[in-house]
Formats: structure tokens, sequence, C-alpha cells
């Protein structure tokens, strides 16, 4: 059986969420499907910004929320970095229409899906999970767990 493996990150400013999402993408090099969970504002995308800059796939002033397009790419050298917010859908079809399965197959892609939680499907699929905790009005903790 593979234990998942947790670590703890704090950070204290959104400059420093960025930073730290540089640094966990080197975690994340054999993830395709990556959970993020937090409430509104806990600063999912400031992390997601550092993480498509650490795949080389943007530069972080160029990541944007998806809450309203779903679904934000970002191509890098090697891997691909495909943003998604499920926020705004309810219903398992309305997720089936997204095309999320073929973007799984292609090894270069990595999802980073935010409110994936809401679909027992994606809870399944995921690689690794990274939840992100209000400690106070700019402290912030992160969890990242991935299977070693």
């Amino acid at each position: 059986m593979i234990r998942p493996m947790t670590r703890d990150f704090t950070s204290h400013s959104a400059e420093q969420t960025v930073e730290l999402g540089r640094k966990l993408s080197a975690h994340l090099q054999q993830a395709r499907v990556v959970l993020l969970r937090g409430d509104l504002g806990a600063g999912k995308t400031t992390l997601v910004k550092g993480i498509a800059e650490g795949f080389g796939a943007a530069d972080a002033d160029d990541v944007t929320s998806p809450t309203f397009t779903l679904i934000h790419e970002y191509h890098g050298p090697n891997r691909d970095v495909f943003h998604i917010d499920l926020y705004r859908l309810e219903k398992p079809g309305e997720l089936d229409s997204l095309g999320l399965d073929d973007l799984m197959l292609e090894e270069r892609n990595v999802l980073l899906i935010e409110w994936g939680e809401k679909f027992p499907r994606i809870l399944q699929q995921k690689d690794a999970e990274i939840v992100i905790l209000r400690v106070g009005h700019d402290e912030r903790t992160v969890r990242l767990t991935t299977p070693n």
C-alpha cells in the first residue's frame, strides 16, 4: 500500500504564496490531476501563478482565475498546465462536457482543479491534493499531499 506524504508550508503574503507555488511544482512533476482546496479567496489562483511559473508554462502575472471561462491553458517546455475552476458546475454531465478525460490522457498535462471535491470522479482521479487554509488576514497554511 502506498502511504501518502504530507508536507505543510506557511505563507505570510501573496508574494510568498506565489514563491511557494514555484517550489511546489518540483513536487508535482509526476502528477496529472492536482486537486486545489480552499475557501473562496484562500489563494488558490495565487498559488497556481507560482506553480505555472515553476513549470515554465506562464509568468505569474499572466495567470488569472478561470471562474467564468472554466479552463485556462499555459504551455511550457515540458509540461502544459491547465487551471480548471469547477465552482460554477453542479452536475456530473456538465463536467463531462469539459473533456477533462482527454486532457488527463496526455502525459505532459498537469490539471490544477479548483472545487473538484464536488465531483467524486475527480476525487478518485487525483494524484495530489493541495489544501489552503486561511490562518490570518494574509497568513495561509498550505498542505501538500502526494502519493510519496
